[in-house]
């Protein structure tokens, strides 16, 4: 069982539709405490589930590429470069393989990585690519090629309205001008890894928060990528014991109640 022992953001304050605000460059990327346990499962996963939580179409090889280089010029510190080969804040050495860009940073840091393209003429964007080591109640494979609306199928709340608000934030998203959000989702399962169909989703209850052992919150984060103008939606998965919530169940459950769904799911 990997838990934090604190969120770095207050979940008790309420925030509106779609939930975004901005977000400094240099607050991207994240190493908490922890850091060297969650490496361990994501190289683990990445040996041993790696169909399940890699995948990446032909179109999205250019920006991935891409990623690869703006995740790297934007490490934060704890992490030594030398030449090809990057050593992360516990110790371990990650080469630099050009070949597998998605591969690679899902070796080098704690952030699932998605790639999410607009098609030249399609109306919306589309999920092209992902090393997504802690999904949380969807399926890569199940949602890889769809566009937004699609992949946010069975989210009740994702209604027309609030879908052409996404669409719009993600056609106005600027390089150099990240957004962030963060979700809460109360549970009985503190892994990481849960992967889930739609219909397994639709029949797992999610209890409250007064009843639930743990709290599960992404951090996430919508990122432009300058040169192919993919967008990056970045998750950076806490799971807490509620215990350790400490504003109060209740300020936190209204909190959650309103918390917008995530752009990509």
């Amino acid at each position: 069982m990997i838990l934090q022992d604190h969120l770095p953001y207050d979940i008790g304050t309420p925030r509106p539709l779609t939930g975004v605000a901005p977000l400094d460059p240099s607050d991207w990327l994240i190493v908490d405490e922890a850091f060297g346990a969650q490496m361990a499962e994501r190289d683990a996963l990445l040996n041993t589930r790696r169909p399940a939580v890699l995948a990446e179409r032909p179109e999205a090889d250019a920006a991935a590429a891409e990623l690869r280089d703006e995740v790297l010029a934007h490490l934060p510190p704890g992490f030594v470069r030398q030449s090809d080969r990057v050593q992360r804040p516990d110790g371990v050495w990650v080469t630099l393989d050009a070949d597998t860009p998605l591969a690679t940073l899902g070796r080098l840091v704690q952030e699932d990585l998605c790639l999410i393209q607009k098609p030249d003429g399609a109306a919306e964007h589309v999920l092209t690519a992902a090393v997504l080591c802690f999904p949380s109640r969807w399926s890569l494979a199940e949602k890889l090629g769809q566009p937004l609306t699609r992949i946010h199928g069975p989210v009740n709340v994702y209604n027309d309205d609030v879908a052409r608000r996404v669409q719009r934030l993600f056609d106005g998203l600027q390089p150099g001008r990240p957004l962030w959000r963060w979700n809460a989702t109360p549970t009985h399962q503190p892994a990481l890894f849960r992967p889930m169909t739609e219909a397994e989703a639709h029949a797992d209850a999610t209890p409250t928060l007064g009843d639930a052992e743990f709290l599960r919150s992404e951090r996430q984060v919508l990122w432009r990528l300058p040169r192919t103008r993919a967008v990056v939606f970045s998750i950076h998965t806490y799971v807490l014991r509620t215990a350790d919530v400490t504003r109060g169940p209740r300020a936190h459950e209204n909190a959650i109640t309103r918390s917008a769904p995530s752009p990509t799911r």
